[in-house]
């Protein structure tokens, strides 16, 4: 089965708060919508991901994190974090580090 076009689709109508509020009053993000953060180096796309995932601790929602290319030490302490913080009992850790072969980055 196809997925249904853009326009067919129902809109998002509840709003995931991310706790950072240009996010939330400038461009906000649906509950359930994928949202790709893209940006420069040293910027700060992992702070705003891990901020988002830690303000959703009491709002029965499951998070996935994906980390693409990342260095594995990286992605180590991006866990240890979310595991200091309670998070991995609601948050799916996703990773194809930059090691990994070529295929399997894409």
């Amino acid at each position: 089965n196809a997925a249904p076009g853009v326009m067919a689709r129902k809109s998002v109508h509840e709003p995931l708060q991310t706790g950072i509020k240009a996010i939330d009053a400038l461009v906000p993000i649906g509950r359930g919508q994928r949202e790709l953060i893209i940006g420069d180096r040293q910027t700060g796309k992992t702070a705003v991901a891990i901020d988002t995932i830690l303000n959703q601790a009491d709002q029965n929602m499951i998070c996935i994190y994906v980390a693409i290319g990342q260095k594995e030490s990286t992605v180590r302490g991006l866990v240890e974090t979310l595991r200091k913080h309670g998070a991995l009992d609601y948050t799916i850790v996703v990773t194809a580090p930059a090691s990994s072969p070529a295929p399997m980055l894409y």
